[in-house]
């Protein structure tokens, strides 16, 4: 809630940097409503591909792991969780898919926070939904075994009373409309995260009540492409960032500008990734694109079967197979060996 507590301070002169990413924003959501209407059978797609990545990537960042056929047959709801992780991947599926479902619906208040946690552990035994007890303090492990207290969030007794506070100053604020309703998104998942009211959980509700806010807000790029996994794919970005804002918070002299920059730039990510997908399918259908893109874009000029599937979730082995082939058919692609085994060597990304 210190955030909120001098919000004139921390986004009351914001920086050109800032501001420029706000508007190319803006320009990307305007050209989204576009792609809307013109291809609804690729946004389909897209966006069982995002549930699937989302599921998984932020259950990963908190080293919550299943095997991706699990993850997928749990986000499809064709199986029920075998063991804890599995529990804890579908909760975050069920609100996952609540927050896409009905965003519109869903006020922003504190009790639906504690519902959504409460949601969040619903296949566990866990008793979710409450607040803290006890200290948790935010650590990093060394690897010599070291511990190190990364940040000293807001007490136990004092919890209840800073969400309480951080949500008035919040609605104060978003009702008044002085501030770029991103800036006071990003400045909430920041106090959450401080205060970090929940004995644990917190990460992934911090990622769950961004993707609200950001409904509520008008920018639902979430839907079709896994913020989530933006964030895991830059989880040292995303965690020297929190570490760069978070000094001095608890005397509310701390800056907002280094979270503010990379929350910004993963909204900005997920749009170009958004468009990227939607402005090259063509006439190839949506699957294969999602196959052809990740060989026009992958960082790796070889890969596996594996790294494919990884990139294409939903899209069965046999097709991933097709596309490949018919890649190294028109020179795009060479394999060095045959089946699942093979290495593919990209020979060229224009294509």
């Amino acid at each position: 809630m210190h955030s909120f507590r001098d919000l004139d301070r921390h986004l009351g002169l914001v920086p050109a940097a800032i501001a420029r990413t706000l508007g190319a924003i803006d320009t990307h959501r305007g050209r989204q409503e576009a792609y809307r209407e013109q291809n609804p059978t690729l946004l389909r797609t897209l966006t069982e591909v995002a549930r699937i990545q989302s599921t998984e990537a932020s259950n990963a960042i908190e080293d919550i792991k299943a095997p991706r056929r699990r993850i997928e047959a749990l986000v499809a709801e064709r199986t029920t969780p075998a063991n804890r992780p599995e529990e804890e991947i579908a909760g975050y599926r069920y609100v996952l898919d609540t927050v896409h479902s009905s965003a519109e619906h869903i006020p922003f208040r504190r009790t639906v926070v504690e519902q959504f946690h409460r949601d969040l552990y619903r296949f566990t035994p866990v008793r979710a939904g409450r607040f803290k007890i006890g200290s948790n303090q935010v650590t990093e492990t060394h690897p010599d075994g070291r511990v190190v207290v990364r940040f000293d969030p807001t007490g136990p007794a004092e919890t209840p009373l800073a969400m309480d506070e951080l949500h008035e100053r919040f609605e104060r604020a978003w009702v008044a409309e002085q501030d770029h309703r991103l800036l006071l998104v990003g400045a909430y998942v920041f106090d959450f995260l401080m205060i970090h009211p929940f004995q644990d959980g917190n990460g992934r509700m911090s990622r769950l009540l961004a993707l609200l806010l950001l409904y509520h807000a008008g920018y639902e790029v979430g839907r079709f492409v896994s913020l989530e996994k933006l964030i895991g794919d830059t989880r040292e970005t995303y965690y020297s960032s929190l570490q760069a804002s978070t000094q001095g918070w608890h005397d509310g002299e701390h800056d907002l500008g280094p979270w503010l920059s990379y929350f910004l730039g993963i909204l900005v990510a997920a749009y170009q990734h958004f468009e990227d997908r939607v402005g090259t399918v063509g006439t190839h259908g949506a699957k294969a694109e999602l196959v052809r893109s990740y060989v026009r874009s992958s960082v790796k000029d070889v890969f596996t079967f594996d790294d494919v599937r990884r990139a294409a979730p939903g899209v069965s082995d046999v097709y991933i197979g097709v596309v490949l082939r018919d890649l190294r058919d028109a020179g795009v692609l060479r394999s060095e060996s045959t089946g699942r085994g093979a290495r593919w060597h990209r020979l060229r990304t224009s294509f």
